[in-house]
């Protein structure tokens, strides 16, 4: 028996959960877990199924596409490891975390690359066996620069996912359009409010009692886009900028993980500017 992830995105109307189960028990599929969301304001359906049995993809799909409005969005998917592509400048935190997790088999993907415009992190990442690849931006404009990264993610089969783990460029809209919806970012819950080289000194001078980190997935307009996973910890008076800045990583790279976990599962649903997470 195979297992199947059933992804629908429709306009609302009475009995959907209803016909769709119905569907399963046709094909004659067991369903392992559902669940489901109607954003009544917008009178949006969603809904998330892992079902097993054996069953034609294709078939299903067009069964279920029968039953919803033209406008509604299915995905039929068979879980498999997702491939993802790792985009880093100087720090290190957050792509570590990722390649212990990675090597540990806690994450359900392959790890085609890592993409850097600095050689810094090469000796890190290749003792994990993963290849890295310096795209330097010297003496190139921003445009040029992302050509040559386009060029080298896409010769690269099925690339579901762009990470960017502190990767600290802002991205043209030529290379968010190129991945729309697949580039997956983190920073530090500052923003708007401390905006610089060092946000951390600044929310230290400012006596912050919060530090938090945002994942998101990356839009044209900056670090705006439909957030995924969110974080806060608590610190007080004594902590210095630098304990501040050491605290801040901690939970920057919890936080992507736990984006990038849900993203190679299937739970996010992306709608407006905002996501539906199961």
């Amino acid at each position: 028996m195979k297992q199947y992830r059933v992804l629908i995105d429709a306009n609302d109307e009475k009995g959907l959960v209803h016909k769709v189960s119905t569907i399963f028990y046709d094909f004659n599929l067991n369903i392992l877990s559902n669940s489901e969301y109607v954003d009544k304001e917008n009178n949006k359906f969603f809904m998330r199924s892992v079902v097993d049995g054996d069953v034609d993809l294709e078939e299903l799909k067009s069964a279920i596409e029968n039953i919803l409005t033209q406008e509604a969005t299915i995905k039929v998917v068979e879980p498999k490891k997702k491939n993802i592509i790792l985009m880093v400048t100087k720090e290190m935190h957050a792509l570590g975390d990722i390649l212990i997790r990675h090597e540990a088999g806690e994450l359900d993907a392959n790890i085609l690359a890592v993409v850097s415009n600095y050689e810094d992190l090469g000796s890190l990442v290749e003792k994990f066996g993963i290849e890295y690849k310096t795209i330097s931006h010297e003496n190139l404009s921003r445009e040029e620069h992302e050509e040559k990264i386009i060029e080298y993610i896409n010769s690269y089969e099925n690339v579901d996912y762009i990470v960017l783990a502190k990767y600290m460029r802002i991205l043209t809209p030529t290379f968010v359009k190129a991945f729309e919806n697949e580039i997956i970012n983190i920073h530090h819950s500052f923003l708007p409010a401390f905006i610089g080289a060092n946000p951390y000194k600044q929310a230290h001078e400012r006596g912050v009692k919060i530090i938090g980190a945002t994942s998101h997935f990356v839009n044209n307009d900056l670090d705006e886009g439909p957030i995924i996973a969110q974080e806060v910890v608590h610190i007080d008076h004594s902590y210095s900028w630098r304990d501040m800045q050491r605290k801040g990583k901690d939970v920057e790279k919890i936080v992507l993980s736990r984006a990038l976990k849900l993203a190679l599962e299937d739970r996010i649903f992306v709608y407006q500017n905002k996501t539906v997470i199961f």
